[in-house]
């Protein structure tokens, strides 16, 4: 058991996402098997939603009986392999063959770790279906929006602020049970840092959704300022675009400020836990700062951080974290001001 536990949670999770393997590595090892396994079912479940060359009826059906299989409700185990076989990745395709020792390894933890990965793969897998089932006849000559603010909200909480939470109850029960701390605004700090994080995915991958038939900016916000999904990269509606593009900047960087609060609310001696939030946040950054002065071609070109300023954030990180004063400096998001209220209710 051991030998496959190391084969998932440390080469097959490299090799499915190798930025935030490097979060997941930095982590104590009291936390990081959990978290990490349920992070490697979730990104299990996102391949499944993925498989675009598979209908969506059985992406559905498969998402389904992975997640009655993952909260317990159901035990007849999965076969993934007719899925596997249309992964051009090499990672992607293991990761749904091997489902079944993912899953094992799941039921191996204690009841109390067990409930908490599972609540947060039932809320992950409830939101990818809800997406499957809304954007299910979306093409690239077909756009897709979402209708409110309130469901871009939803489906941030569903797919990534689910997992602040989860997170923060994870670290507590094992790393600092006895510490007094407020406790309802450490969570709500965490949910907002999930939030921000897919928030700035989101605004990255604007292209790219669209060209897949996907709008994840709603509707009750382009029709006010006159816009339409499938114009939205055009040159000729820049003007009316950056806007609100740049709103949803200030309320990317907005919950990327309660995040940066949330680590520094974290005991000082929880050295790895601080740092690895603070990798993601401060890349978040980073990238709002590339999108806020792209144009609408550099977009469609993805704009992203290089490899060279990732190592510079992670040095940095490492050398002031002993420096109080210096360390709060490497965050210096343009957003703080609206930390307290967001513009886009």
């Amino acid at each position: 058991m051991a030998a496959k536990a190391n084969a998932l949670l440390t080469d097959l999770l490299k090799q499915t996402s190798r930025s935030f393997y490097l979060t997941l590595r930095a982590l104590p090892g009291r936390v990081r098997p959990q978290i990490s396994l349920a992070y490697l079912l979730a990104r299990t479940a996102d391949t499944v939603a993925d498989t675009e060359l598979v209908p969506v009826e059985q992406r559905l059906d498969a998402l389904k009986r992975l997640r009655e299989r993952s909260s317990g409700a159901a035990i007849t185990p999965l076969n993934f392999g007719a899925l596997a076989q249309q992964q051009g990745a090499v990672a992607e395709k293991l990761l749904l063959e091997k489902v079944e020792e993912s899953l094992a390894l799941l039921n191996a933890l204690t009841p109390a770790d067990q409930q908490l990965v599972r609540a947060v793969l039932t809320t992950i897998t409830g939101g990818q279906e809800l997406d499957l089932h809304r954007f299910a006849g979306a093409s690239a000559d077909n756009i897709v929006a979402l209708e409110t603010a309130a469901d871009l909200d939803d489906y941030t909480w569903r797919v990534a602020g689910c997992v602040g939470e989860f997170w923060t109850k994870m670290c507590r029960a094992h790393l600092f049970p006895q510490l007094r701390m407020d406790d309802a605004q450490l969570v709500a700090d965490g949910i907002r840092f999930g939030k921000g994080l897919q928030l700035v995915n989101i605004l990255r991958d604007l292209p790219a959704d669209l060209r897949k038939g996907r709008c994840y900016l709603p509707k009750d916000k382009l029709e006010p300022a006159g816009l339409l999904p499938e114009a939205l990269l055009s040159p000729a509606t820049e003007t009316k675009f950056r806007p609100l593009f740049h709103e949803y900047l200030d309320r990317a960087e907005s919950h990327l400020t309660a995040g940066w609060r949330y680590t520094n609310t974290l005991p000082f001696g929880q050295v790895r836990v601080r740092l690895a939030c603070a990798w993601p946040i401060l890349i978040g950054v980073k990238t709002i700062e590339k999108l806020r002065t792209a144009s609408v071609l550099d977009l469609q070109r993805r704009v992203k951080v290089s490899h060279e300023e990732m190592r510079g954030i992670l040095l940095r990180s490492v050398l002031f974290y002993p420096l109080p004063q210096t360390w709060q400096k490497l965050f210096s998001a343009r957003g703080k001001a609206v930390a307290s209220g967001d513009r886009l209710a």
